[in-house]
């Protein structure tokens, strides 16, 4: 049989942090409304666009794995956040590495978008089309968030991640997986932006409707079904999972799965109090910190699962190769922005956000 090998991993989280403290200057709320919420203490704000972290993940990622990009075959990125409708992040991202035989495409199920990516990376290349996958989660959500809307702003953040998957003969990697999308759901979570979008009209502020306690309910629902799915699948259960790395939403929803799955804290990757919800790129991030840190070892059984707009949900089994350290320096990071601070780069977009609902009233 073959199967697909995580051999390269990589991050990319810009320099410029904002702090609970930083937004309760200009919005009504307190670093103790966030963190008892939703586990946030602060997250990152990029002064570039998506493809540039995401070309930075996928140089960490090639490096780690000491691959040269002329042997990527495919890349997928996955985002809801692209730099532009047309053409897509992953063809700039392809220029700019230097994957010149690549095919490329991006893929966008909102937060599911990198386990969807590996989901179907790992099947393609397990058919034998492909032998060399970049997979990446990349995005940038300051930018498109209502900033005079807490309930929603407090969430999110910037950044990437990415992982290079290989042909091998190893039962190693996504050895199984369930993605489903409930689409009777699809409008708790969602961002107006498409038909209804005016360009000679437009006044700055998109409609973002988070419906949080929906959310939760069904993103709780459409997660263990898909636990479920991977233990019936494999014959595997609890007690042979050695690490859980989820999706980075909810302090609540993480701790909820861990108990779910029975996986103590200390075996449980938590960021989300460092980056927030970073949407697609949680997971990758969460992993390259996983590693790093130690917590995941050679030949590590891991479960992950996600949930995103759409509502699109996801989980699988990864059991982990034998190198968990880099060949290459995999640490290169964004240069542009490090001299803005994070309120100087949202400030302006506050501001525009309370005009354009003003201009409406």
């Amino acid at each position: 049989m073959k199967f697909a090998e995580i051999t390269g991993w990589g991050k990319c989280v810009p320099p410029a942090i904002m702090t609970n403290n930083d937004l309760a200057t200009f919005m009504e709320t307190s670093d103790e409304w966030i963190r008892t919420r939703t586990g946030i203490e602060e997250r990152r704000v990029s002064a570039v666009g998506t493809s540039a972290m995401a070309t930075v993940a996928a140089r960490n990622a090639l490096a780690a794995a000491d691959v040269d990009p002329a042997e990527i075959d495919l890349i997928i990125v996955g985002t809801c956040t692209p730099d532009e409708i047309i053409p897509n992040v992953a063809s700039k991202v392809q220029q700019d590495i230097g994957a010149k035989n690549a095919a490329a495409f991006d893929l966008n199920a909102a937060c599911s978008s990198f386990f969807y990516a590996m989901h179907f990376a790992t099947s393609t290349i397990r058919m034998g089309m492909h032998k060399k996958v970049l997979i990446i989660g990349a995005e940038r959500l300051t930018r498109i968030l209502d900033w005079t809307k807490r309930e929603s702003a407090v969430l999110f953040g910037d950044g990437a991640g990415a992982m290079v998957l290989e042909l091998s003969d190893k039962p190693v990697g996504l050895i199984s997986s369930k993605i489903s999308c409930d689409a009777d759901a699809r409008d708790v979570l969602s961002l107006d932006f498409g038909m209804s979008f005016d360009r000679y009209n437009f006044d700055g502020v998109m409609d973002f409707n988070f419906e949080g306690q929906e959310i939760f309910k069904r993103a709780v629902k459409g997660m263990s079904a898909a636990v479920d799915g991977v233990f019936q699948e494999t014959g595997l259960s609890v007690n042979d999972i050695d690490v859980l790395i989820p999706h980075q939403a909810n302090k609540r929803l993480i701790d909820f799965l861990a108990k779910m799955c029975k996986v103590p804290e200390e075996k449980t990757m938590i960021n989300i109090q460092k980056y927030g919800n970073t949407s697609s790129a949680t997971l990758p991030i969460a992993y390259c910190e996983a590693l790093e840190t130690g917590m995941v070892k050679a030949g590590d059984s891991i479960i992950s699962a996600v949930f995103g707009g759409g509502l699109t949900c996801g989980a699988g089994l990864i059991v982990w190769g034998d190198r968990v350290t880099p060949k290459g320096n995999n640490q290169m990071e964004l240069e542009q922005g490090a001299d803005q601070s994070a309120l100087d780069l949202i400030l302006p977009l506050y501001e525009g956000s309370k005009r354009a609902w003003q201009e409406r009233s």
